[in-house]
C-alpha cells in the first residue's frame, strides 16, 4: 500500500468516529424516591447526535482522591465510541467520600447497592431529558461495589420504593456487571453459608449453596476473574447458569487468571483492612490488573453494548 493511501484510510477511520468534547460537565439530579442530590460528571461526543449513552457506577473506593480510577477509564473508552457518559457520585453525598472499602457494613448501608439502583435509574431519568442522547438505548456498568449496584438496578427488588419500581420497568437495556457480589441477595436469588440460610445472614465465610433465581429485566453481561478473592466467580456462574437455565438474557466470561479489579495496570496488591463477606475472617482481599483480561474486557464491552445500543440502521 502506497504512503498516501494508508494515511488516506487512516483519515477515514478517524473521521467515522465522533470527536470528543474537551472537558467534563459537572451535572446532578436527585435520586429518585429520596431528597439526596447526586453530583455527577457527563461526557459527551461532540455533535448534534442523538447517541446512546451508558451510565456508570463507580466501585467501593468512590471517586474522590482514593478511587480506583476505573469510572473515568472506562468513561473515555464509551466515549470515544460515540456514547454519551454519566458517571455519578453516590458516596460523597451520603457522608462517604473516601469510599467504603474498609467501613463496615453498619456504616456504609446508608449507600448501598439496593440504594445506589435510584441513583443510576435517576441519571437514566436525566439522560432522556437531552436532546443529544437517544433514550431507548441507554446502558449500565460498573464494577465491584458498582457491579453489586448493576445487578441490583436491573432486577425487581422488594425493597425498591416506588420511584426506583416504576422506573426499572422502562428502565436500561442492557448492563455490564464487573467482578460483581454474585453472592448478595437479589429478589429470590440469594447464596446460603454456613452462618445462615440466605445470603442477607451470610456474614462471612464459605458458601454451602444458592436459592432461588436472578430475574434480569434486560440483556446483562458478567466479567470475572477466576482468581478473585473480594468477589469470587462461582457466585456468578451459579447465578448466570439458573438465569439462563430459565431462558433469560445473561452472560459470563471468566478470565483464568484474573484478580479482582483486572480492567487496570496496578500491581497486585493485598489489604488487609479491606471488607470481605467471602473471606473466613470477614477481611482481606487481593486487587491488580490483568493487561489479557483488560484487553479483552473492552472488546467483550464494546462488542456487548454495540449489539445492545446501537441498532443497525
Amino acid at each position: 500500500m502506497s504512503p498516501a493511501r494508508h494515511l488516506l484510510l487512516i483519515a477515514l477511520s478517524a473521521a467515522a468516529l465522533p470527536a470528543m468534547s474537551a472537558e467534563p460537565e459537572a451535572i446532578s439530579f436527585q435520586s429518585l424516591g429520596t431528597d439526596t442530590t447526586i453530583p455527577a460528571t457527563l461526557l459527551r461526543p461532540d455533535g448534534a447526535g442523538p447517541f446512546p449513552a451508558v451510565v456508570i457506577a463507580h466501585d467501593c473506593s468512590g471517586l474522590g482522591l482514593r478511587s480506583s480510577g476505573a469510572p473515568m477509564r472506562w468513561g473515555k473508552e464509551l466515549l470515544a465510541q460515540g456514547y454519551v457518559v454519566v458517571i455519578p457520585d453516590s458516596f460523597t453525598p451520603r457522608g462517604l467520600p473516601d469510599g467504603v472499602c474498609i467501613i463496615p457494613g453498619s456504616e456504609s448501608a446508608v449507600a448501598s447497592g439496593y440504594v445506589r439502583d435510584g441513583d443510576a435509574l435517576a441519571a437514566l431519568k436525566l439522560l432522556r431529558t437531552l436532546p443529544y442522547v437517544d433514550g431507548r438505548h441507554v446502558g449500565l456498568m460498573g464494577g465491584s461495589h458498582g457491579g453489586w449496584t448493576t445487578l441490583a438496578t436491573m432486577t425487581d427488588l422488594a425493597r425498591d420504593n416506588n420511584a426506583v419500581k416504576q422506573a426499572k420497568q422502562d428502565g436500561f437495556s442492557a448492563a455490564v456487571a464487573l467482578y460483581p457480589s454474585c453472592a448478595s441477595p437479589y429478589g429470590s436469588w440469594a447464596a446460603k453459608g454456613e452462618k445462615g440460610e440466605k445470603g442477607e445472614n451470610r456474614n462471612s465465610g464459605p458458601i454451602t449453596g444458592y436459592v432461588g433465581l436472578y430475574k434480569p429485566l434486560n440483556p446483562v453481561l458478567v466479567l470475572v476473574g477466576e482468581k478473585d478473592d473480594w468477589t469470587p466467580a462461582e457466585p456468578c456462574r451459579q447465578l448466570v447458569d439458573a438465569s439462563r437455565s430459565h431462558g433469560y438474557s445473561i452472560d459470563i466470561v471468566v478470565y483464568p487468571d484474573a484478580l479482582h479489579s483486572f480492567d487496570s495496570a496496578n500491581p497486585v496488591r493485598y489489604d488487609a483492612r479491606r471488607n470481605n463477606s467471602n473471606s473466613p475472617t470477614g477481611k482481606g482481599a487481593t486487587t491488580g490488573g490483568d493487561a489479557a483480561a483488560w484487553a479483552d474486557a473492552r472488546k467483550q464491552v464494546a462488542a456487548f453494548f454495540e449489539r445492545q445500543l446501537k441498532p443497525a440502521k
